[in-house]
């Protein structure tokens, strides 16, 4: 019995934006002169907080990017974000050599990134963040050590879950009266 083909829901991928970061031209020489190759390397994302990265090879340019996208569909995360706009904490990445720095930014900031981490934010919909990259300034690096600091991003809901609280149980916004009787018990 045949199988038939997973059929993907179209209207996932239609909002999808997706943002060439780089594009390299490798050559191979062989005996007749040089054979060219391209790698591509795209991200890809919903611009509602889910992103991807994917890198793709080929002789022709469209075919290496059509590579990339469909490796960065497969590989998307989900980023959470503080009021639709920005991080909820500032967080480092590390990949290779390359290092990059987020930080959360007040509103009409605007994004102050480099080239290849301005594309993964675009595409995740962050709109005010400040970073700072040190280190490599390969693409790829780059791209890596970003998504290394989107894990390592958590939301006051995720935090809350893991620690048996209350959301407002972690910033601690009671009244001082509340401050004092809670203080009170453990002077004694």
């Amino acid at each position: 019995m045949a199988r038939r083909p997973r059929q993907r829901d179209e209207g996932q991928a239609s909002d999808l934006v997706d943002k060439l970061v780089s594009i390299n031209r490798v050559a191979k020489v062989v005996k007749g002169g040089r054979r060219f190759g391209f790698a591509a390397l795209v991200v890809v994302g919903d611009t509602k907080g889910r992103v991807g990265y994917g890198a793709g090879k080929a002789r022709e340019v469209p075919e290496a990017i059509r590579k990339a996208t469909d490796q960065a569909k497969r590989k998307m995360i989900r980023v959470p974000i503080r009021d639709g706009r920005t991080l909820h904490h500032d967080v480092e990445g590390r990949f290779g050599a390359g290092r990059v720095i987020l930080r959360a930014a007040p509103a009409g900031t605007g994004i102050i990134a480099g080239g290849p981490m301005r594309a993964v934010f675009e595409t995740v919909g962050i709109h005010d963040i400040v970073t700072k990259s040190t280190g490599s300034s390969n693409p790829y690096n780059m791209v890596k050590a970003t998504f290394a600091a989107l894990h390592n991003l958590s939301s006051p809901r995720s935090v809350a879950a893991r620690r048996s609280k209350k959301v407002s149980d972690l910033f601690g916004r009671g009244t001082k009266a509340e401050a004092q009787a809670q203080a009170a018990p453990q002077e004694s």
